[in-house]
């Protein structure tokens, strides 16, 4: 649920009111709240604090706001870093460890506009994209999550992107509309191909000894990456 970009500043106390409502059923759901530099950010905080949900935080930055965000949540509230910015790039390892951040997702429209490059190209973000994987991977946090794909002529240009980010180790993608959740589900598991050299490996494999499967040395790495692919097909 998103209570800040997809939202019409007339629209924002209502909508407030509106999740705040949906809250309330215990579905769960994780909530996009206003950043901390807009008038709506301390509402919003107190919204969800009474809430069980998970929260995700827009254009994180920095340690310091994480922590501070976190402090005014119930306890064992998750948050969703959003790193969106070229400081929250360049934080990026220091957010991922923060005590409270379940995992980190990556904003390609907002960071796009800041630096001045076109967001729907995957070349000028390739360095920040890496960078918030191998940080999630530092830190010990699940693989982040891709940004939007705003594209929603045809499902040519989602499927390029998602295919890109699994590439590059993200575990998932932020959808702006419905019909774009099936693609990715389906592009995010893996493939028949996959999870045949995924079993053939880990059979192969069997007490810890060192095999070769198509030619190539299986070893602990090799084991882990089939056990990452099966763990996805779950």
């Amino acid at each position: 649920m998103d209570l800040e970009d997809a939202v019409g500043i007339e629209d924002k106390l209502a909508a407030r009111a509106a999740v705040d409502q949906f809250l309330g059923t215990g579905v769960p759901v994780a909530v996009r709240i206003n950043g901390s530099a807009t008038e709506w950010f301390d509402g919003d905080v107190e919204t969800v604090s009474r809430r069980q949900c998970a929260v995700m935080v827009p254009k994180a930055h920095s340690v310091s706001e994480l922590e501070g965000i976190a402090d005014r949540l119930s306890p064992g509230t998750p948050l969703i870093a959003l790193i969106e910015t070229a400081a929250g790039v360049h934080a990026a390892p220091a957010i991922c460890a923060v005590e409270a951040v379940a995992r980190a997702a990556f904003g390609s429209v907002d960071l796009g506009a800041e630096v001045g490059v076109d967001p729907a190209l995957h070349e000028p973000l390739l360095y920040a994209r890496s960078a918030l994987v191998l940080a999630s991977a530092a830190a010990g946090r699940p693989a982040p999550l891709d940004g939007v794909t705003t594209d929603l002529s045809s499902a040519g240009p989602l499927s390029a992107d998602v295919d890109h980010a699994v590439r590059l180790g993200f575990g998932g993608k932020l959808c702006i509309h419905p019909g774009q959740i099936a693609v990715v589900n389906e592009r995010f598991s893996p493939s028949p191909a996959e999870l045949e050299w995924a079993h053939r490996v880990t059979a192969e494999a069997s007490g810890g000894k060192v095999c070769v499967v198509d030619g190539k040395m299986v070893d602990k790495p090799v084991l882990d990456r089939a056990a990452r692919i099966l763990a996805r097909a779950r």
